[in-house]
């Protein structure tokens, strides 16, 4: 017969028996989580994989475009002056563009070096003098 008081009695745990068996239910959820995280990853991984290819595609299609462009430069110069002006010509305009660009990024290059994150160390800083006891912690940040 059953207890009419409390009919689920017999399906309820104690207390130390829950407590006992929550390392486990826990490790089983870190676990669980931690394959979701996987496959969720290899998921996108796989969508940035086919994204970069066709963009490496892309790339080489824009370089067969630039060299079908600069062809007709080319042949189009050679309509006004000789051929091997006309390719001189469109040369000299890539060797200006080049040398631009090689200056623009090495000067890009020379803001980035060292790459220490100063703004982050000089934030440490003033949270360990807070932290010290050596003046306040707006003060130590400004």
């Amino acid at each position: 017969m059953t207890d009419l008081k409390n009919p689920q009695e017999s399906t309820k745990k104690s207390l130390g028996s829950l407590l006992g068996s929550l390392p486990e239910l826990i490790s089983r959820l870190i676990r669980g989580e931690i394959a979701l995280a996987k496959t969720e990853l290899a998921t996108k991984l796989k969508e940035v994989g086919v994204g970069a290819g066709l963009l490496v595609g892309a790339a080489l299609f824009g370089f067969f475009l630039l060299a079908v462009l600069l062809t007709a430069a080319v042949l189009g110069l050679a309509t006004v002056v000789a051929p091997w002006l006309a390719a001189l010509i469109v040369a000299a305009v890539l060797l200006i563009v080049t040398a631009v660009l090689a200056l623009l990024g090495v000067k890009a290059l020379k803001k980035g070096v060292p790459p220490t994150p100063e703004k982050t160390v000089a934030s440490v800083k003033a949270d360990v003098t807070a932290l010290k006891g050596q003046g306040g912690y707006e003060s130590a940040k400004h």
